[in-house]
């Protein structure tokens, strides 16, 4: 074999290395994969905290929307009394 072409196979193994790192680096580890159920679960809880937060701005912006129309209408009263 000649030193060209050693070279030209050591460089080729070269870069399959690096791949298999690559490939190795961007895979999940067993305890990636045992933390998925916390994972899970996490983002469940997260998801219920949500949706009750949405649910009281609602219940919120009701009330809100409902103060302002007693304030306009009991401005709208101290006018005509006046």
């Amino acid at each position: 074999m000649s030193n060209q072409l050693l070279e030209q196979i050591l460089d080729k193994l070269d870069q399959l290395n690096q791949r298999l790192d690559r490939v190795e680096n961007n895979m999940a580890t067993k305890e990636d994969v045992a933390d998925l159920p916390l994972i899970k679960r996490a983002v469940l809880d997260t998801s219920d905290s949500v949706k009750r937060l949405e649910e009281i701005q609602d219940n919120q912006q009701r009330i809100i929307e409902l103060l302002s129309a007693r304030s306009i209408q009991q401005e709208a009263e101290l006018k005509r009394i006046k």
